[in-house]
């Protein structure tokens, strides 16, 4: 299969601290790539070398096969076609779901652009139908402050979505979520992966084992082990590092 993201080698020191040791990972277009570990290991740093937040202090990341996203910066990195969100919802609170992807389309992002620009039927459609698919149609209208804490997250998904990205990133996209928007969630990420690759760091294994297409398993800043979740689980270096002692 073809390689959305290729990481060689990449390093990142923080004033002596070595929070990523030489990091080699691929993620194949379309695919579910799980990152665990135990806490320090570097998975989220692993995230922010990708979308351009830290910069490596050695190696490369490339994106598409060809895209050298080093030393780019973040915005840039976004318009190739990376999308991150973070753990934490980051939302208008004070604006509609319907709004706030309004304003996150791709479109010119000057402030007199913003504040003319009128939205064609086509562009109505599409927000509709992300709203349909991140399960939030039926509260286009309410406040975002007034959304449920799963409902958030999903929201910020969309947000990211409609960007059409090629390779989303995602940081613990279930923490604080009920059951059943677990389930949704992970749905949702299937969905998802039909036109763009997911990496996610997360600590649920039910939920990794449910929705991971590859899991990576990452240990003081350094890949472990690569492979299915039953693999992983096998594994008696990650059952000493990781699974062992979380249960």
């Amino acid at each position: 299969m073809q390689l959305i993201l290729s990481c060689h080698n990449v390093m990142v020191d923080f004033s002596g601290f070595k929070a990523l040791q030489g990091v080699d990972l691929q993620v194949q277009n379309g695919e579910i790539l799980f990152l665990i570990g135990p806490n320090g290991a570097g998975k989220t740093t692993l995230l922010d070398v990708i979308c351009g937040k830290t910069k490596s202090t050695n190696g490369e990341v490339l994106f598409n096969e060809r895209i050298s996203l080093t030393k780019l910066p973040e915005q840039k990195i976004v318009h190739e076609g990376v999308a991150r969100k973070f753990q934490a919802p980051s939302i208008f609170l004070q604006l509609t779901p319907f709004e706030i992807l309004e304003i996150a389309m791709k479109q010119k992002k000057g402030l007199f652009s913003i504040l003319i620009a009128k939205m064609s039927k086509a562009q109505q459609e599409k927000i509709e139908l992300l709203l349909k698919k991140i399960n939030l149609y039926d509260v286009r209208n309410d406040l975002a402050g007034s959304l449920a804490h799963g409902q958030k997250q999903w929201l910020e998904i969309g947000m990211q979505l409609i960007q059409e990205p090629k390779l989303l990133l995602l940081d613990e996209p279930i923490a604080g979520m009920s059951g059943e928007e677990r389930t949704k969630t992970g749905e949702l990420i299937k969905e998802i992966a039909k036109t763009c690759s997911v990496l996610i760091v997360e600590h649920d294994m039910d939920f990794v084992r449910k929705f991971s297409t590859r899991v990576v398993v990452m240990h003081e800043g350094r890949v472990l082990c690569e492979g299915t979740m039953e693999e992983i689980k096998e594994n008696e270096e990650v059952k000493n590092v990781y699974l062992g002692r979380s249960g």
